[in-house]
């Protein structure tokens, strides 16, 4: 099936879904944060067909999310390890680890929990103000065309 490009959208979530919307594909950074950089655990892991799989990586690869690094020569392989931007999804997958236990969560309750390393406590996902250190949420939050926007650009 083929999709529609969202990457000419101005909407900043419309062309960060033309990137990573695809169900697999956040799955396959999920395991990369894991540490997973070879295709056969991946596909192990993930059981999808080597072909999706093949085509995810490209698209993660081109996009500049995952770089491709060859670990053997004969015959040809290749791992792949998430680069400065892959790693800037960490909060997108921590949020939405959060928002699933919260709201399709397991009886047994949450398979994974993540471990602040300098207090040692189990944390979740918090946005704050890089000004203030508040916590930011739906309360105290608006948004307002910024300088992107085509209601803030000149008409012409």
């Amino acid at each position: 099936m083929q999709f529609t490009s969202l990457a000419d959208w101005n909407c900043s979530i419309a062309r960060t879904l033309d990137v990573v919307g695809e169900w697999w594909t956040l799955l396959i950074v999920r395991d990369a944060f894991r540490g997973t950089t070879r295709f056969d655990d991946f596909q192990a892991s993930l059981g999808m067909a080597r072909s999706v799989l093949t085509a995810r990586l490209r698209k993660l690869t081109e996009a500049g999310v995952m770089e491709r690094r060859a670990y053997a020569e004969h015959p040809p392989r290749y791992e792949y390890r998430l680069t400065e931007k892959g790693r800037a999804l960490f909060p997108v997958i921590a949020a939405l680890i959060h928002w699933g236990d919260e709201w399709a969560p397991v009886p047994a309750g949450p398979p994974v929990v993540f471990v602040h390393e300098t207090c040692g406590n189990v944390t979740q996902p918090m946005l704050t103000c890089p000004h203030c250190h508040g916590e930011v949420s739906t309360s105290n939050v608006r948004s307002e065309p910024g300088p992107g926007s085509r209601a803030a650009q000149p008409a012409g």
